[in-house]
This record gives structure tokens, sequence and C-alpha cells, in this order.
């Protein structure tokens, strides 16, 4: 099933090393570079980013390169999907990360996303997440995650929007304070 926007386009590289992974009527995803260090931090200490994801300790460009280099870079080499780089189609100005993540403390691959303040509430999280679980069976995946705080109502419902179910309370390390869990399973012959 065909989920918003066109079909992932894989292969596309540009001279700077980004790759084009998909696009839609109006973003492109692609792969993070150390040059996206500026955006990547400006995200990390977004608002909204802090209180609904988490601190990540990023507070120099170095900080954003070695996040992107141990994170993105790194899991896009050696798994063939990552967090990706949101950008407007119109313009390539960055706006948020969307992609598939493997987390050390999930059993499976997760859909994960942010946005800075200025592009929420436009649908742009909508879009690339559709995108993005309908590249997942293209690479192999049967089944994607995906987890919210609970108190994340724009995160909870837009889940449910893209079809993925709601399916326990947990916690990802002893202490935390807990996620929803949701995942979404796609038919292998689909």
């Amino acid at each position: 099933m065909r989920r918003g926007g066109s079909w992932p386009r894989r292969g596309r590289t540009r001279h700077d090393g980004r790759r084009e992974i998909l696009s839609t009527d109006r973003l492109r995803l692609r792969t993070a570079t150390l040059d996206d260090a500026p955006f990547f931090l400006a995200l990390l200490n977004d608002p909204g980013f802090l209180a609904q994801i988490g601190d990540r300790g990023a507070r120099t460009l170095d900080d954003a390169r070695r996040m992107l280099a141990e994170g993105p870079i790194t899991m896009q080499r050696a798994r063939g999907h990552s967090s990706y780089v949101v950008t407007l189609r119109a313009c390539g100005t960055p706006i948020g990360t969307c992609g598939l993540i493997k987390r050390d403390t999930l059993p499976g691959v997760d859909l994960g996303y942010a946005f800075l303040e200025a592009h929420r509430g436009q649908g742009y999280a909508f879009e690339a997440a559709s995108a993005v679980l309908a590249l997942a069976p293209t690479l192999g995946l049967p089944r994607v995650l995906a987890i919210t705080t609970p108190g994340n109502a724009a995160s909870n419902g837009l889940l449910g929007k893209l079809g993925m179910r709601f399916e326990r309370f947990m916690h990802l390390v002893p202490g935390d304070n807990g996620v929803n869990l949701y995942s979404i399973d796609f038919n292998p012959a689909g």
C-alpha cells in the first residue's frame, strides 16, 4: 500500500555524500552528513524536543557532529536505514528528522520523528512518517514500532492516524518514566 507521496528512490547520492531516500509532495528525506550539525544542534535543543524526547546533552557543534556520526550516519551504513533529515522540497531547508531507528532498548525497529517548532502543526510529520512506513516493507521490515511519552497527545494521535496500534505502557530502562509502545504490521504479500 502506498502511503503519501512518491515511492522511495534509492541510489541518488550527491557529491556532498547526501543521498535522497524518498520524497513526497512537499518534502524530501535524505541521509544525514556532518554538515547537518548546525541544524541537528538546533533540533536537539528545541524546547519541544527537550520536553517530549529528552535532553541529549548536545551543546556544541562538535557534540552534534559526534552524535550524527555515532547515530544516523553509522546506522545508515550498518543497517541501510536510519533517521533521515527532512527538508522542504521547494527550497531544501531542513525542518526535522524522520526515519527507522534500531534502539538497544526495543525488540524491533521503530519510527522516530522530530520537527522544529516552526514546522509543527502543518502535516509534515504525518507526510514524512507515512512515506517512511511505506519504505519499511521494501527494507524487509514486516513490523515497525514507535514510542511516545504518555502525555504527548500530538504524537499519540499521529501514530493512531498512521494506523499504528497501542500495545502497552512500558519502561525502556528500569526507573525511567515509561513510554507508550505502538506497532504496525505489514502484509508481506502486499
